[in-house]
């Protein structure tokens, strides 16, 4: 299936102005139920969490039928907290554990794990730069608790290939499927995988019992594995007049937003920092799909280099940016992101614990229980 993803704000808000949360809830399992596909431009900040719910709470659903809903794009701002105050490149609470290798199985980066429903799922990636979560789970599992992977270098694959990849919700989701962020590792059977992907598959080495698969011997196709060397091509500085005497707005991968100071004199410059895509690298899809969002930024320039240096060629003295944990080295007027609710900040161990909350913060947003 070909997926269309377009970059025009006019067209984005109409994809948010289509939500059914209620139909979302009951069919989002399933890879062909009615997900929003907003993922992508959550995660490159052109709109935030607190803007899609506030639109569909105008609705005048109440929280008891959109529930579902509401708790996965609780789920993103749960994982962002987290990454605020946490390394989320490290195991978070626990190791993981019976780990075999700290490589991904070439089985997975071929496409070929003999798994109809993943392999469907991974050509789909490679064609459309996106990823049901679903099978996000089921690629997660296989590599990290069937081949027996570190969860990092298979993240950092996903993550390089996914239009919508965010480093936070990515890397948190892998851990919690291999038993570091959460109390038990994540395990899919074929009959699992059969009924949401809409597969008939039988007699693989899925096609067996949970008690079975939990102490499953690596499969023979998956042992082959490969550290991938993973590159960012960025561009050459394009850099339009820079006046340093007003105020200068940075953004950068995870922020495209074509609203932010919009009616403000400025100037707008897409900071793209060579050490940060060495460090978190992205596909020439994803580079793509970036600078057909930030052609909705009026008059913005893009720079290749590092803040200090942007700041010191360019002797730039007003600078505002977006708060995001990513960001290393920025210095200026630091602006907060948008969040469903503000006040819950830190740590939480579980979803659960910070679901718990924001629910009783959810009056806040007109979605009172009934």
């Amino acid at each position: 299936m070909s997926l269309q993803f377009p970059t025009d704000y006019k067209s984005i808000l109409s994809v948010i102005d289509r939500i059914d949360p209620i139909s979302y809830g009951k069919t989002r399992n399933y890879v062909n139920g009615d997900v929003t596909y907003l993922s992508p431009y959550i995660s490159r900040g052109v709109i935030g969490t607190k803007q899609v719910l506030s639109h569909v709470c105008a609705k005048g659903y109440k929280l008891y039928q959109i529930e579902s809903f509401v708790k996965e794009l609780c789920w993103r701002d749960y994982f962002q907290r987290i990454a605020q105050v946490r390394n989320i490149n490290e195991d978070i609470k626990q190791a993981q554990t019976q780990v075999a290798n700290y490589a991904i199985p070439k089985a997975i980066v071929d496409a070929q794990t003999g798994i109809e429903g993943i392999d469907t799922a991974l050509h789909s990636l490679y064609k459309n730069g996106y990823m049901h979560n679903h099978t996000r789970m089921y690629t997660a599992a296989l590599a990290c608790n069937i081949a027996k992977s570190h969860w990092y270098h298979p993240a950092k694959w996903l993550y390089y290939n996914l239009l919508d990849g965010d480093w936070a919700s990515n890397a948190g989701s892998w851990q919690w499927v291999a038993g570091t962020k959460s109390a038990k590792k994540y395990i899919a059977n074929q009959e699992n995988i059969n009924k949401y992907t809409h597969t008939q598959q039988e007699h693989t080495f899925l096609d067996t019992s949970y008690e079975a698969l939990a102490d499953i011997d690596i499969p023979t196709h998956l042992t082959d594995t490969i550290l991938l060397d993973l590159k960012t091509s960025l561009p050459q500085s394009d850099m339009q007049y820079i006046n340093p005497l007003l105020p200068t707005f940075i953004y950068n991968y995870y922020n495209l937003d074509p609203c932010w100071h919009a009616n403000e004199t400025s100037n707008r410059i897409l900071l793209l920092e060579p050490a940060f895509f060495e460090a978190y690298p992205i596909s020439s899809k994803c580079v793509d799909f970036m600078f057909a969002l930030a052609q909705q930024i009026d008059e913005i320039s893009i720079y290749v280099g590092t803040f200090q240096s942007l700041c010191d060629e360019f002797q730039l003295q007003t600078i505002y940016y977006k708060e995001h944990p990513l960001n290393i080295g920025y210095k200026g007027i630091e602006e907060p992101r948008d969040w469903i609710c503000k006040e819950i900040e830190g740590y939480y161990p579980s979803f659960f614990a910070y679901w718990k909350k924001v629910s009783k913060m959810m009056s806040k947003l007109n979605l009172e229980a009934s």
